[in-house]
Parts: structure tokens; sequence; C-alpha cells
């Protein structure tokens, strides 16, 4: 048996319950106070970008419409725009900051797909480097991460709100 540390998951073990109906991506947006615990990188009038509280490799991202929907076929055209738009300045975020080799982008649309939280679209966009599937990815089955979320979270708003300001526009 193989131990790896992951101490930001105490929070979600310990977290209550009580509220575990209401959909997380739902609520998340309506916390204006909490972006620094909720991760939320940056608003837009149809989208925000949100750390993945569990993500698959440094900087994955995800850009969520604030419509409650399954799929994007379910969102009107400036939604979708938006989620466009947001998706592309989420990578020229992340290339200033990691410099990444290339980029995994999509959703899973539908349970079955292996959506966690199918009832709510959302895309993700996951950062790649060469050689990222390494020996503990190939042999342990475990990932590493080489950052905390908090510190993600601040260096992606820093260089986000210096390319495209507070309001989204880009400069």
């Amino acid at each position: 048996m193989h131990n790896l540390w992951a101490p930001w998951r105490m929070d979600y073990i310990k977290r209550d319950r009580a509220g575990d109906g209401d959909c997380i991506f739902c609520v998340m947006p309506s916390c204006a106070a909490s972006d620094e615990g909720d991760l939320v990188v940056f608003r837009s009038s149809h989208t925000y970008v949100a750390l993945n509280k569990y993500p698959y490799s440094y900087g994955h991202v995800m850009v969520v419409p604030y419509a409650h929907v399954p799929s994007q076929e379910d969102l009107d055209m400036e939604a979708l725009v938006d989620l466009v738009v947001q998706t592309n300045r989420s990578m020229r975020t992340l290339r200033q900051l990691a410099n990444p080799s290339g980029f995994n982008i999509g959703a899973n649309i539908g349970a079955a797909a292996g959506a966690g939280i199918a009832a709510h679209y959302h895309f993700h966009v996951v950062p790649r480097w060469d050689g990222d599937a390494n020996f503990m990815t190939s042999v342990a089955n475990t990932r590493m991460i080489p950052d905390t979320l908090d510190n993600l979270g601040q260096a992606l708003k820093q260089i986000w709100n210096a390319s495209f300001g507070d309001d989204g526009a880009q400069e």
C-alpha cells in the first residue's frame, strides 16, 4: 500500500452534507464573497472559470455556464460564445503561468460518458506536458500535483486580470 498525502481532501470529508442535494455548480457562483474558497478564477456574464478541486493535472480548470442544463446543446448562443471565449482565455492564461505542451479540452455529457455532475454541463481545460504520464501514473496509478490549489488560483487570477482586466475584456 502506498500513501500519498492530500490534506486538501479533508475539507471534503468533513463537510456538512445536508446541502448535497444542491448543484455545486449552481451554488458556487452565488457565493460572491467566497471566490477564494471556491477557487473561482473569473466570472463573465454567462460563465465562470474555476479550478477543479480534484484535478487531473496542474492547472486543471472548468468553464461553467450559469445555466443549469445537462448539455451544451441546451445553452443559448450567447452562453455558447462566452463558453468558447472563456475557454480560450483559460488556455492563454495557463500558457503564461505554466507553459504546457498542449491541452485536453472537453466535456463528459451524461453519466454514461463519465460526467460526475451530469445535470450541469461544464467544460474541462486540462494542461498537458510532454512526458506527464510518467512512471507515477503508469506504475503507481497516482498523479502528482506540484502546488496547492490556493497558490494556483491566486497566480491564475493575477495573470487573468493582467491579460484581460477585471471585466474580461481583452486589452
